[in-house]
């Protein structure tokens, strides 16, 4: 409007006497200084309408977000594109994430006078409760053993998240979980030494098992790492993004785990509580790190939540995808990859349509106000600039439409990769 307004001024007062040749070459349009300014004014209002500014970002946003969802992406919302792009960090949990969260009983210790049976009978009453991955695991293997299902007194089941779970079953108070829970239930937190392993397995995780408040057995499970994992990696360290993984297991098999996919020791969390994955990544953001959760459970909805952007595989618990920015609908872990690719593929396309939309109104806008009549005689119709608008819009239009392209460099299921 101001630009107009400065138009219909200069015109009409004293650019035709600044200019008299104008009188002349303009007499297709009307002679007068009043006619000349009056379409100088509208060929610049017309021009300077913001239709490629309006969508500029729109249009790349919506492309954006309709990519990520034909490759299994749910994105919500446009400024969760914008965030991904400036990430630095990615925290990763393990179970169920790095891992295919399907851990598989492979030892049972001990002691006390129970046997193997009775300790996975005990501890599946207990279990069939929950659904962690190491409570189904247990469970499933007390199934495929035949073993006689235990049933659990009303009103006794208790579970802490991230620890584990107790209840009586058969007169027994049982309690399954980490060693520092089950201690905890009985106050005594000694391990008998024939429930010590023999053998070095620190990619193994203990589950404790718990009579009367004594540790009497330990099962052992273990996990397979996703075959995705390592590459995924590798990706985000290729484009200078630090990798973290957490995990409520012991230390030791999360170290075992992160050596494996190359994550860096010192950036590998064990023992660690839910509340304890949200300060965790709290603490990051306070040191200037924008970062991201990769999580599955309902252990990790805290540090979902917390996190500048949560990322949710959609194998995982209906709490973790509600409070997730993004779902991972494949649940593949190189579309953590492909996310963050998107959004700068995205905000790169939305940097050239401003860029292309304020060059065309910084080179229309002038020669609609009549800059090259002097001189060349070249004045815009509001018909002819109105063309002009409209071409930039399609230009903006055409623009965000090629961010199409980018879905050949995003990752494929397995299955459309071994088509290909």
């Amino acid at each position: 409007m101001g630009a107009s307004a400065a138009t219909f001024v200069f015109w009409s007062t004293v650019g035709t006497k600044l200019f008299p040749s104008v009188l002349a070459s303009a007499a297709s349009v009307g002679s007068a200084p009043l006619l000349i300014a009056l379409q100088m004014t509208a060929s610049v209002l017309v021009v300077a309408c913001p239709c490629a500014l309006g969508l500029a970002t729109p249009t790349a946003v919506l492309v954006g977000t309709a990519l990520g969802a034909r490759h299994g992406l749910l994105i919500r919302g446009g400024d969760i594109l914008e965030k991904a792009n400036t990430l630095d960090t990615v925290v990763f949990d393990k179970t169920g994430t790095l891992t295919i969260g399907k851990p598989v009983l492979q030892e049972t210790r001990t002691t006390g006078g129970f046997s193997d049976i009775e300790l996975i009978a005990l501890a599946g009453a207990v279990e069939r409760n929950c659904r962690h991955p190491l409570a189904l695991a247990i469970t499933e293997a007390a199934t495929k053993a035949e073993i006689p299902n235990y049933n659990v007194q009303d009103g006794t089941f208790k579970q802490e998240p991230g620890a584990g779970a107790s209840a009586t079953v058969n007169k027994k108070v049982v309690s399954v979980g980490t060693r520092a829970f089950v201690s905890a239930q009985g106050g005594d937190s000694s391990v008998p030494k024939e429930l010590m392993s023999t053998e070095n397995n620190p990619g193994r995780t203990p589950v404790y098992v718990g009579i009367d408040g004594k540790i009497v057995g330990v099962l052992e499970m273990q996990d397979e790492i996703r075959s995705d994992a390592a590459e995924t990696i590798r990706r985000l360290h290729a484009q200078n993004i630090q990798t973290v993984m957490i995990s409520g297991d012991r230390l030791e098999t999360a170290q075992a785990v992160g050596k494996l996919i190359g994550i860096e020791e010192k950036f590998i969390y064990g023992g660690v509580r839910p509340e304890g994955k949200a300060e965790l990544v709290k603490d990051l953001q306070k040191s200037g790190k924008r970062v991201a959760m990769v999580g599955d459970g309902i252990n990790d909805a805290a540090a979902l939540a917390q996190a500048d952007i949560g990322i949710a595989m959609a194998g995982g618990v209906g709490a973790a995808s509600e409070v997730a920015s993004i779902v991972l609908l494949g649940d593949r872990l190189p579309q953590v990859v492909d996310a963050i690719d998107l959004s700068k593929a995205t905000f790169n396309k939305i940097k050239q349509n401003l860029g292309w939309a304020f060059g065309y109104n910084l080179i229309g806008i002038p020669i609609a106000a009549g800059a090259l009549l002097p001189a060349y005689g070249i004045a815009l119709t509001p018909s002819v600039a109105g063309a002009i608008m409209g071409f930039s819009s399609l230009g903006v239009m055409g623009n965000s439409l090629l961010l199409k392209l980018k879905g050949r460099e995003l990752s494929k299921p397995p299955e459309e990769e071994n088509k290909a």
